[in-house]
Parts: structure tokens; sequence; C-alpha cells
């Protein structure tokens, strides 16, 4: 009988649960913006790349996967007809929970997603990867795109090491402490093995507020100086 694949972290988070917020907002405070607005940034995206490549969020499945706490599910809820949510960490998830009541969490072991192939629309994962072993990657990309439907979207955003702040950042966080960070050609040919890429694109260029934030990331999504990046691909019909 073959051996059980597994796909552990490196981080304990159950040891964070309760300091998770606290340590990331700790991590980027010499930045000059809350946690707030970088959580913003990926909702609003998420939200937009939703609406331009698969339809309207109101009918839609969404699976958060490594969803944390459940900060970014915060802005999502309401937004799609169903929002899930899994961590490897039972005190997080429960933590995720009380959070956000309207949406499903579970707890999952890092290996196989709890739900059956082809039942979400969309399927998403925010700096999760840099925490996934290396030889467990494409396990990881592998089951996103086994649990989208197919025509399905899946995105990962992740942070950038080509950009000097992202790197003093992750050293500051100390879930981040054995973090290895990814570059977006590494994360596209992975996700590129379940699905058709159909972005890359570099964001979070400054932390100017809104207008001409967006201006800036919008014009310059193409330079590998973004704070962080997202990859888009579709799930083949």
């Amino acid at each position: 009988m073959p051996a059980k694949r597994t796909l552990p972290v490196r981080t304990d988070f159950e040891r964070h649960k309760d300091t998770y917020r606290q340590e990331i907002k700790e991590s980027i405070s010499f930045i000059g913006q809350d946690l707030e607005f970088f959580t913003k940034v990926k909702v609003d995206s998420l939200l937009d790349l939703t609406r331009r490549l698969v339809g309207d969020p109101s009918g839609l499945r969404i699976l958060d996967v490594g969803c944390g706490i459940g900060i970014t599910d915060r802005h999502l809820t309401g937004r799609f007809n169903r929002l899930y949510g899994v961590d490897v960490s039972p005190g997080i998830v429960r933590k995720a929970k009380a959070l956000n009541p309207k949406a499903t969490y579970r707890h999952y072991n890092g290996d196989r997603l709890p739900f059956p192939s082809g039942s979400m629309d969309v399927t998403f994962a925010i700096c999760v990867m840099h925490h996934v072993k290396p030889d467990g990657l494409q396990r990881f990309t592998e089951e996103m795109g086994r649990v989208t439907r197919k025509g399905g979207l899946m995105v990962i955003y992740e942070h950038n090491p080509l950009n000097p702040l992202t790197r003093v950042a992750v050293s500051r966080c100390e879930m981040d402490h054995d973090a290895i960070l990814l570059r977006m050609g590494q994360v596209g040919s992975l996700l590129g093995k379940s699905g058709e890429i159909l972005e890359k694109r570099y964001i979070l260029f400054t932390p100017l507020r809104p207008a001409l934030f967006r201006a800036l990331d919008r014009s310059l999504a193409w330079l590998p100086l973004g704070a962080q990046y997202y990859v888009a691909a579709r799930r083949p019909h």
C-alpha cells in the first residue's frame, strides 16, 4: 500500500492562533500602512478578477485555501453566494468561524481539500505557498485545481522576493521565520499544470492611498518590484 501523501507546512500555526493578527501588523508597521490597507487591495483585486473572468460574485462559490483567522474573508462575506475556508490549524479555524459566522470553515490535514471535485467556482490562496514544503507545492496547486469547476478561476497571491521591503517585512514576522519565497515564474509554472494562465501581475508598488495608488499599480503591473503579485488561471473545460 503506497504511503499517504502529505502536504505539511513548516510553521506551527496553532502556536500563533492568538497572536496571528498582531504579528502581521508589527511586521509591516515600518511601511506606514496598516493590515487593513493591504487586505483590501487584494480583496478588490480578487473581486475584479472574478467579475471579469467568471461572472457576478453573488452567484458563485469561493474557497479560501489557508484562510488564517479569516481577515480576508471578512471583506468577502456577503459578496459571494457561499464562502468557504480551510486551514491546517484547528485553533485558527475556530478564530475564523468566530470572525465570520456566515462563512463555512473546515480544518484539513494539508493533503486533500475536504470538498468534492469541481465544487467551487473560485479558489484562491493568499500568501500561503511560501509556508508549504517544496515537495508539497505541486500537490497544493493540484488540489486547488481539483476542487475548482471547469471554467472556474484559481488565484494565488504571494510575496515578491525581488522587493527589498517585502524581505524586511517577512524577516520581522515570527510566523515567516522559515518561509521560502517564490518568484512569480515558479508559481505560474505550478499553477499552469492545473489550468490555463490568464493573468500575472505585480501589485502593491506604493502604500499611497486610493486613486493615485490604483493608477500606479495598474501602470506598473509588469515591473517585478511590487511587494506582492498574483497569478490567475482558468480550470480547463
